[in-house]
């Protein structure tokens, strides 16, 4: 070797930083490079000749296996990482080695040589972007506050501790705004989440359980300045005498390092992240405390947008709760039931409405969006539903003038401010309405959309109501709606549901609906709680609005219709009958009296400006109902006639008379109604 070389060598192993090591081939150490730092304080003397396995500590395996492997093949072994203990640091250290073969110009083997750098910061940089990656990759994904902590300790253990808690304040659990720090004594705090890198470690708390933090300590401390902490504990350490449980479950896991960081935002506290190591694991230094306080940060900012929503949530549910009917109307003739909304869909709605002739609306509808404004929108269809209903049009009729109410809706909202986000979200709206008639046992439906009511009839037959499905409420299309009819004789059972698919698969999966005992003795709420144990999990009945109804039979004896000639005559002869029939009812002499006024009003208008032919019927139910019906198409209205005018009066005097009267338009006629309330005690005793 010449002087240059020698030279080289010499510098290479007392001032290179890269650690230098040569093994003869029995794999004893012949020189180690002094000047890299973990060889300073080391004598070359004391290290020449010893073992490989004598003098580094490798951690996962043995250091002699991974020189002989390269001894025996030739291989080298290029940028292999290793961790190994140091002389005088309790954390491992982390090394990239490379390990060659050493032979001499004959090719005789000579033996190793093996080079290693400490790359212990840089891989633990690196192990902390992975870690900070995999929580903002994993943490977030559901807005449920508990689910977060879950998905955060499950992320932790045991990559980053071996031990992970998250105890949640318990008013950011109900959606309230997070206390300011400190909080205040007695501020209670739910334990969301525990994991542990052993399945035996012992829980102190229970999972759910709410409890007020014992202080002082380093929890009670993190969460008064939302200062992270990082604290060496064994069973004697002192302020674990405020909880004898906590101190005698750390003695049994073993733990010696906790890290205890506040879940703040905006100087509130929102919670805290507890992470522990136990036994074999390097006690929590600066650069944990530093990554767990960015991995609490994206945490709490998850949670505080699951608080965000679980508050609009709440407030939604009130909203739709406040906004609809808490239990059915009482109809007479049609038994109604209603599966409780849960608020998951604030946009569901439902309704039954009483109409003019013992007849029952029911309407079911569903609101695109979610959330408040989705609750909003649905108060406002269901209350023009509500005042369209009082004007007796028809299903069709109905559903077209509530579709330009839609459309205003959506108007308005496309107006709103560009900064505002519901300018972009898009009103569309389905909805069903049907009118049952218990006279003629026929029903009347119209929809908005895509939903139809399934039908049991008494025979046990099974289906859902085709009709033509018309435009959604709030689109841009103009096709017109269609009504149809079906009948639905006493003893059916009606199931109108906001979701389609809840429709179809009780089509194809009846359940109860296809055991007659069920459908048609069994009480409507309990056929409601059997209607939701049958569907499949995950299907989404607590997500709906839905609506069961049965039919009854109307009284034969309760109704009355007579056909009348066009000529002025037949108003003596229809005063006549209407006089009979009362008495017959045993109405009282003043409500037969005015009834009588009534139909004399209507029948002559009939008779003046109608076309034949000519109906009148009396209905006695929890009111008294009279109706006439012509074939004309012109529809009466209330006037007030002067003082030297002969006519003019017949509506007035029916409007004085009758709580409430209206025109319903059904082809190829039209009826007029008069409706009167009977005396407290005077409804048939054949009423349900």
């Amino acid at each position: 070797m010449d002087e240059a070389a020698a030279s080289t060598l010499e510098a290479l192993f007392t001032q290179s930083p890269v650690g230098l090591h040569l093994f003869d081939t029995d794999l004893r150490v012949l020189r180690v490079n002094t000047a890299t730092p973990f060889m300073q304080n080391v004598s070359p003397d004391e290290l020449r000749g010893r073992r490989a396995r004598d003098v580094y500590r490798l951690v996962e395996e043995d250091p002699e296996a991974l020189l002989r492997e390269v001894l025996d093949t030739g291989v080298p072994v290029l940028r292999r990482m290793v961790r190994a203990h140091v002389d005088g640091e309790a954390r491992e250290r982390i090394f990239e080695v490379d390990v060659l073969r050493l032979e001499d110009p004959r090719g005789t083997v000579l033996g190793v040589a093996a080079t290693a750098i400490d790359v212990t910061e840089r891989e633990r940089a690196h192990a902390g972007t992975r870690m900070l990656d995999a929580v903002r990759r994993k943490v977030g994904r559901s807005l449920d506050a508990a689910v977060i902590g879950e998905e955060l300790v499950a992320t932790l253990v045991p990559g980053f501790a071996d031990i992970a808690i998250v105890e949640v304040v318990d008013a950011v659990l109900r959606g309230d705004d997070p206390p300011l720090a400190p909080l205040p004594p007695g501020t209670l705090v739910v334990r969301t989440a525990f994991h542990g890198a052993r399945a035996s470690l012992p829980q102190v708390h229970p999972l759910g359980g709410v409890r007020s933090l014992a202080g002082p300590t380093p929890f009670t401390q993190a969460l008064t300045d939302l200062m992270p902490r990082v604290v060496r504990v064994d069973p004697a350490t002192p302020w674990l005498d405020a909880d004898p449980a906590l101190a005698q479950a750390i003695g049994s896991s073993g733990a010696h390092s906790l890290l205890v960081v506040p879940l703040a935002l905006r100087d509130s506290a929102l919670g805290m992240v507890s992470l522990y190591r136990t036994e074999h694991s390097p006690v929590f230094d600066g650069d944990d405390r530093a990554l767990a306080v960015e991995l609490a940060t994206h945490t709490a900012l998850c949670m505080d947008n699951a608080r965000r929503y679980t508050r609009e949530h709440t407030i939604a549910a009130t909203v739709q709760r406040r906004l609809l009917p808490r239990r059915p109307e009482a109809h007479a003739w049609l038994e109604t039931a209603y599966l409780s909304v849960t608020g998951d869909d604030p946009g569901a709605w439902y309704d039954t409405t009483a109409l003019a002739s013992a007849r029952t609306a029911i309407v079911v509808g569903n609101v695109s969006g979610g959330g408040l404004n989705a609750a909003a929108t649905m108060g406002q269809l269901r209350t023009a539903v509500r005042s369209l209903s009082a004007f007796d049009l028809s299903p069709d009729e109905l559903l077209a003038r509530l579709y330009d109410t839609a459309g205003q809706l959506a108007a308005e909202r496309a107006h709103l401010p560009l900064g505002d986000p519901l300018r972009n979200e898009q009103l569309t709206a389905d909805c069903v309405y049907t009118v049952h008639d218990p006279l003629t046992g026929l029903c009347t439906m119209a929809a908005a959309g895509h939903l139809a009511p399934l039908i049991v009839r008494p025979d046990g037959t099974v289906s859902v109501t085709g009709t033509p499905a018309g435009p959604m409420l709030g689109s841009s299309e103009s096709a017109p709606f269609a009504a149809v009819e079906f009948d639905a004789p006493a003893g059916s059972v009606m199931v109108f549901t906001s979701d389609p698919l809840l429709t179809s698969y009780l089509a194809e999966f009846p359940g109860p609906l296809a055991a007659p005992s069920d459908y048609a003795d069994r009480s409507l709420q309990d056929l409601c709680d059997a209607l939701v144990y049958a569907f499949p999990a995950g299907m989404g009945v607590h997500d709906a609005a839905v609506i069961v109804a049965r039919a009854r039979a109307f009284p034969s004896d309760r109704f009355a219709a007579w056909s009348l000639e066009p000529d002025p005559a037949a108003v003596a002869e229809a005063r006549r009958r209407t006089r009979g029939q009362l008495a017959v009812w045993k109405v009282d002499d003043e409500t037969a009296y005015n009834t009588q006024l009534i139909v004399s009003e209507l029948v002559t208008n009939a008779i003046r400006y109608g076309r034949p032919p000519l109906q009148l019927r009396l209905i006695h139910d929890r009111t008294l109902t009279c109706e006439v019906r012509d074939a004309g198409s012109a529809a009466p209205h209330l006037r007030h006639a002067g003082t030297v005018d002969e006519g003019g009066r017949g509506l007035f005097i029916t409007a004085q008379l009758a709580q409430a009267w209206g025109t319903r338009f059904t082809s190829p006629a039209k009826t007029i109604w008069a409706e009167q309330t009977l005396p407290r005690g005077a409804e048939p005793d054949t009423l349900p």
